[in-house]
């Protein structure tokens, strides 16, 4: 008789852990991307907000992603709180490194694309190795 093995998906905090982790990764592989193409090639730093805008979104979409696709419910209450948790592992480095607390502003672009980035993802195709839950 075959062993059942429980999916790290199966509970709430394992997989908002790994589903953020996986955002803060892409965020910070755009934020080193951004970097290279405004060093080499625009030299100009006046776009850096607008780059570091786009990484932002870019995690906090793909960590929510990850998220409503293998938890395959409630995608954009989830996708918020995704982009929630990230916003306070972004502002506990940022108080700990500067000293200051990151802007209101940043709170919402990481929840309004985690709750994009939840619903696509719940909406998205099944997972082929993906146990039911």
């Amino acid at each position: 008789m075959r062993r059942h093995r429980e999916s790290i998906w199966t509970k709430a905090a394992v997989s908002m852990a790994a589903a953020v982790s996986c955002g803060l990764l892409c965020t910070m592989a755009a934020l080193l991307l951004s970097a290279a193409v405004i060093f080499y090639v625009l030299k100009d730093i006046g776009t850096a907000g607008g780059f570091a805008a786009v990484s932002l979104a870019a995690g906090a979409y793909t960590g929510a992603f990850i998220y409503g696709k293998y938890r395959r419910k409630r995608g954009m209450l989830c996708g918020m709180l995704c982009g929630a948790v990230m916003f306070g592992v972004i502002a506990a480095c940022t108080f700990a490194v500067i000293g200051d607390i990151p802007g209101i502003k940043k709170l919402l672009l990481l929840t309004v694309s985690g709750a994009a980035g939840g619903v696509a993802g719940v909406n998205s195709k099944r997972p082929k190795g993906l146990m039911d839950q």
